[in-house]
């Protein structure tokens, strides 16, 4: 099981800033399955965050959260065909369902194809730690698969494939490590803002992104770490996205729906771009 910082795999091409990056041209290929985009706790009985992209060179997953080897199932996806996970940060709603997830390809698919984690510092510890408290011993799984990490920091541009990713840092709870992330496949940008309250970070993250995915737990409740509605209606000139959807609703937003004039998604949603 290998880690490595701010590094890609052998054969790809190193970028790691922003400015610097090179072009995969436009092929506009790229499918988001929506297999959970629910808060927390579950309100309304929606599965944990977990976004499935599809694109000409590999899919993968963006955040992987509790419910997502489920929700997976239940959509008819097979986890052998996922080549990577990305997580935005360590709360088990958004990184959860990997001991699960890790589980299941080692003692009952028996996986022998690579899986990249690509994920905030601390990322292979944070997985140790819970398949230990989950399932102790579990990690001698790493001699069962073939696992890669790499580490992403905010504000520094990484390629793994045809994968361009660049984290941000966002505000939410600290140890947690939070970020929102800039994926770029196919000539396709895909944002998320990853669970925080407002930050101006939330705008290099949208900007002419195709699709930009918006956390929105609360409708007019202020909660520290959390957008709500009325925050981001009134913040939506600055952020130049191409196509906004909401995610991580509450109980408050879901009541509110009917006042929502933004897109919200739903389980079993495809995008296509």
């Amino acid at each position: 099981m290998g880690e490595d910082n701010n590094a890609c795999e052998t054969n790809c091409i190193p970028c790691r800033f922003l400015q610097t990056c090179v072009s995969f041209g436009d092929m506009r290929n790229v499918q988001v399955h929506i297999v959970g985009c629910g808060d927390a706790f579950g309100n309304g009985g929606q599965m944990n965050t977990c976004f499935l992209v599809k694109s000409s060179a590999l899919t993968f997953l963006i955040d992987c959260g509790a419910t997502t080897l489920p929700a997976m199932k239940k959509q008819g996806f097979d986890t052998d065909d996922i080549d990577a996970i990305m997580l935005s940060h360590f709360h088990g709603d958004h990184f959860g369902g990997l001991p699960f997830f890790l589980l299941e390809a080692a003692k009952v698919r028996h996986r022998k194809k690579t899986l990249t984690i690509i994920c905030p510092p601390e990322g292979k510890q944070r997985l140790t730690d819970a398949m230990q408290a989950l399932y102790p011993s579990s990690m001698s799984i790493d001699k069962e698969l073939d696992l890669r990490f790499i580490i992403y920091e905010a504000r520094k541009t990484l390629t793994f494939r045809h994968i361009r990713l660049t984290a941000f840092g966002v505000k939410h709870s600290p140890a947690a490590r939070p970020h929102g992330l800039r994926v770029e496949v196919d000539g396709c940008t895909i944002s998320y803002s990853g669970d925080t309250q407002w930050t101006d970070e939330l705008l290099p993250i949208a900007e002419n992104a195709d699709l930009f995915i918006c956390e929105c737990n609360f409708y007019t409740q202020h909660i520290p770490g959390h957008l709500d509605y009325r925050t981001l209606n009134a913040k939506l000139p600055l952020l130049g996205y191409k196509r906004i959807v909401l995610t991580h609703l509450g109980t408050e937003m879901l009541e509110n729906k009917k006042n929502i004039a933004l897109e919200c998604l739903a389980e079993g949603q495809v995008i296509s771009l």
